[in-house]
């Protein structure tokens, strides 16, 4: 949870992550004033909302996209992108991602750049 990465201002780093069923994601505080909350995940998932400057570990049990948020800075598209196994529900994660853009002030791409490296 960055302030300023390789992808802008407000970002996770990396955007994109590739995982396995049964993996452990660790979101690590490093600049201030940040938190992690999926707003998209697969049927039978349990999401996560982290409070504010906490770090998170979350253990993925289903396969398919999973997409989340800084939730002060959704704004400026502070949103990450899992893959757990095959990407079994992305179009649904497309169809998502396009409605959720429309609420961005800026970065309105990052969401589906970011998708876009799903397989």
């Amino acid at each position: 949870m960055l302030n300023t990465g390789k992808d802008g201002i407000m970002v996770f780093e990396p955007g994109f992550v590739q995982a396995a069923k049964g993996d452990t994601i660790k979101f690590i505080k490093t600049d201030a004033a940040h938190n992690s909350a999926s707003f998209f995940a697969p049927k039978g998932a349990k999401g996560w909302k982290g409070k504010m400057d906490e770090e998170v570990v979350v253990t993925l049990s289903e396969e398919g996209i999973y997409m989340y948020q800084c939730d002060p800075h959704k704004p400026m598209a502070m949103v990450g992108v899992i893959q757990v196994g095959k990407a079994t529900n992305l179009d649904e994660a497309k169809k998502e991602a396009a409605n959720y853009s429309k609420s961005l002030a800026m970065n309105k791409d990052r969401l589906t750049k970011y998708l876009d490296q799903a397989k």
